[in-house]
């Protein structure tokens, strides 16, 4: 147990930060996943419709990225790093197709 009031605040402000850290890290998996189901979803029956569902599913996962980048949740090269596979992911089934 810490000793000092500074430590015990330590301590609140560090639990606090975990949480928030923890809310933004799993919206941007959810995010992920749903934008990988979308894109899978498209790749079975590619129509115009399907396309606009991954677009904004990518747009809404590139959202939550950028606002964990910028609250310092991710690395900026860790939040590149997870676009570039999104990115990566969708070129690769519209070349297939």
């Amino acid at each position: 147990m810490a000793n000092s009031k500074s430590a015990l605040k330590r301590i609140q402000i560090a639990e606090r930060n975990r949480l928030r850290n923890k809310s933004y890290k799993s919206a941007v998996r959810t995010l992920m996943k749903k934008y990988l189901q979308a894109v899978e979803a498209y790749s079975a029956e590619p129509s115009t419709d399907q396309m606009t569902v991954v677009q904004e599913s990518m747009s809404a996962a590139y959202s939550k990225i950028d606002k964990a980048v910028k609250c310092k949740v991710f690395h900026r090269n860790n939040g590149a790093r997870k676009k570039a596979r999104l990115a990566r992911v969708l070129k690769e089934v519209a070349v297939a197709s």
